[in-house]
């Protein structure tokens, strides 16, 4: 009601866009956009056990599963305006994963990585970058173990994973700054990190792009 709109390009978007607008009064309008085009790292990641890199049939099962309680946070379109308080980085430490690079999993292509991530000590406190409403939380996801996700409304949400902990319960609103969970190594992960991933709907975003540049921790 206030006029306010989202967009957001992924990975693979094309070099130009259209974005056209339908004004109350029939009026319309539209803006032509060129999309910067960005180089993407490729990142070989060797010693991973042979059940996460080619997982049986039981444990396809189980993603798949763990895919459609993802798939269904991601088709939210909430009325709420979240996101508009703006994005701070969840924690501070090394950036050990960044956007839209592909990994090779021993020696496998995968698909591109569909968010950053932040390694950090065992327990360290994750915080909400943004203000939102917590939306899914799955205690062990195969890839992604311990996993969250936060709504922000208009179908802008955030993932996050590989946590040792989870501070917050489905439903619970929480603000900018407020610890939802702590750093761990659980799903498929070869040490304690954060997955930190944003979505506007199915469209993989940067977080990078929302935080901008990560603070180094403190000595």
């Amino acid at each position: 009601p206030g006029g306010l709109f989202l967009v957001g390009l992924g990975r693979d978007a094309p070099p130009r866009i259209v974005v056209r607008a339908a004004k109350a009064d029939g009026r319309a309008t539209a803006r032509s956009l060129e999309i910067e085009r960005r180089r993407y790292d490729i990142q070989r990641i060797d010693g991973l056990p042979q059940r996460q890199v080619a997982p049986s049939a039981e444990d396809l099962k189980r993603i798949r599963d763990d895919g459609r309680r993802i798939a269904a946070v991601r088709t939210l379109a909430s009325a709420v305006t979240d996101f508009a308080g703006g994005f701070a980085w969840p924690l501070a430490g090394r950036l050990s994963g960044v956007f839209g690079s592909q990994r090779i999993l021993n020696g496998e292509p995968r698909r591109p990585h569909s968010g950053v991530d932040v390694s950090a000590p065992q327990g360290t406190p994750v915080k909400a970058p943004a203000d939102g409403v917590v939306a899914l939380v799955q205690g062990d996801m195969f890839f992604t173990g311990k996993t969250l996700m936060i709504d922000h409304g208009h179908g802008l949400n955030s993932v996050y994973a590989h946590m040792s902990a989870i501070l917050v319960e489905r439903g619970q609103r929480v603000v900018k700054g407020q610890a939802i969970g702590r750093v761990g190594a659980t799903g498929r992960a070869t040490g304690p990190h954060l997955h930190w991933g944003v979505s506007l709907f199915d469209t993989h975003l940067d977080p990078a792009l929302l935080a901008g540049p990560l603070t180094p921790p403190t000595p």
